[in-house]
């Protein structure tokens, strides 16, 4: 007669977007690792299901962003919260595992919880709560048992606001500065270039995100160009994008290269001299790879005033929060102008003091955000993930 130990396993696993699907996937992969005979459950992406996932349903029918197209796909997302926290209790895993999404996945926890406390559950990626409604963070020790945080301050963060248990497993990013560094002579040339440089515009990874930047940094790319005239500027973007990306840059009264793919984002970040950049994680790629940057952020007016009264505006820029200053700046809707923008990016593209200074504080992330030798994000989110489904076998 076999022990329980002995048996195969369970995690129940749910992303509901792009990057959650690659955290997942890598989870999954550690997990295997340590556990060959796991077993998976769940919700996931294209990344997942290549790790043996097999989705209860599409991952594009809750991976929706903005407060007016969650209205429109409102009904969808609740049935699949429904469906997906049925699922749990129906066979219930030896463990939870959500993974960012919060609007969606935190719904699912509840759920689960409310009907069987026994499981435990375990959210990878802290929701912003130390930028707006940080009441979240007490709520969540009701259904969250451990906390996965991928930003080195979140723990403290948690522990100021009573939230649950939170640990610093680190971000994957940290395991891709080989991509995001310059590793050749001519790149390090092309960073050198104060006379032609290359200069990356990047205004998001979302269709409306495109539609909102695209005014503001274009304009600022032809303020630049009356100094710079011989600067290559190079716009990354997604494959489902490319149309849009190329035809905003299309009426520019400055040629610009639209990039597509990850392989040449990432080498045109290694010889990127400066960055025009939209609010988010790639404003910490971009300071990871060194590269000096202005960031900048718009929303639709219809939704200006809920994000004015539900965030702390007085920091948006994700490096500076890490840092504990403001060494990248940053600008929000109407000061996010390109006036204002190419005004504060021409002093980066020379070798004075304001490139100087913020090189300096970029230099200081690694040393912030590394690991121990030997662990990666992935390898310590599966370690706690393991433990705490040990912990939910001895519990049922």
């Amino acid at each position: 007669m076999t022990s329980r130990g002995d048996e195969p396993l369970d995690v129940f696993i749910v992303a509901g977007e792009s990057s959650g699907d690659q955290l997942g996937a890598a989870l999954m992969r550690e997990i295997s690792s340590a556990r060959p005979n796991a077993r998976f459950r769940g919700v996931g992406g294209p990344a997942m299901t290549g790790q043996g996932l097999a989705s209860l349903f599409p991952m594009s029918d809750i991976a929706v962003m903005g407060f007016v197209p969650v209205l429109k796909r409102l009904p969808t997302v609740l049935a699949r919260i429904r469906a997906t926290a049925e699922a749990v209790l129906a066979r219930p895993p030896d463990v939870l595992a959500i993974i960012d999404s919060p609007d969606f996945t935190h719904r699912v926890a509840r759920r689960a919880r409310a009907k069987n406390p026994a499981i435990p559950i375990v959210d990878y990626v802290s929701p912003t709560v130390w930028a707006w409604r940080p009441g979240r963070a007490r709520k969540m020790r009701a259904y969250v048992d451990t906390l996965l945080a991928v930003l080195p301050f979140e723990p403290e963060a948690h522990r100021k606001l009573g939230g649950p248990s939170c640990v610093y497993v680190g971000h994957p990013l940290m395991e891709m500065l080989g991509e995001l560094r310059p590793q050749t002579a001519d790149e390090f040339s092309a960073r050198d270039n104060a006379a032609a440089p290359t200069i990356l515009v990047m205004p998001g990874s979302r269709r409306s995100e495109i539609g909102r930047m695209l005014a503001a940094f274009g304009g600022a790319v032809a303020l630049v160009a009356r100094e710079y005239p011989k600067a290559d500027f190079v716009l990354p973007t997604v494959p489902h994008l490319e149309a849009e990306a190329r035809a905003g840059v299309a009426s520019w009264p400055v040629a610009a290269r639209v990039v597509v793919g990850d392989a040449e984002k990432f080498a045109a970040f290694r010889r990127a001299r400066a960055a025009l950049a939209k609010s988010g994680t790639l404003t910490l790629e971009l300071a990871l790879a060194g590269v000096p940057a202005v960031v900048g952020y718009k929303v639709p007016k219809l939704e200006e005033w809920i994000v004015k009264s539900l965030t702390d505006l007085r920091e948006f820029v994700l490096p500076n929060l890490i840092l504990g200053e403001k060494a990248v700046p940053g600008f929000l809707q109407e000061a996010c102008n390109p006036q204002q923008l190419s005004r504060t990016l021409l002093p980066l593209l020379r070798d004075g003091p304001e490139r100087a200074a913020q090189l300096a504080a970029l230099a200081r992330l690694d040393a912030i955000m590394r690991l121990p030798d030997g662990e990666t994000p992935a390898s310590r989110a599966a370690a706690i993930v393991i433990a705490q489904a040990e912990r939910g076998r001895a519990r049922q």
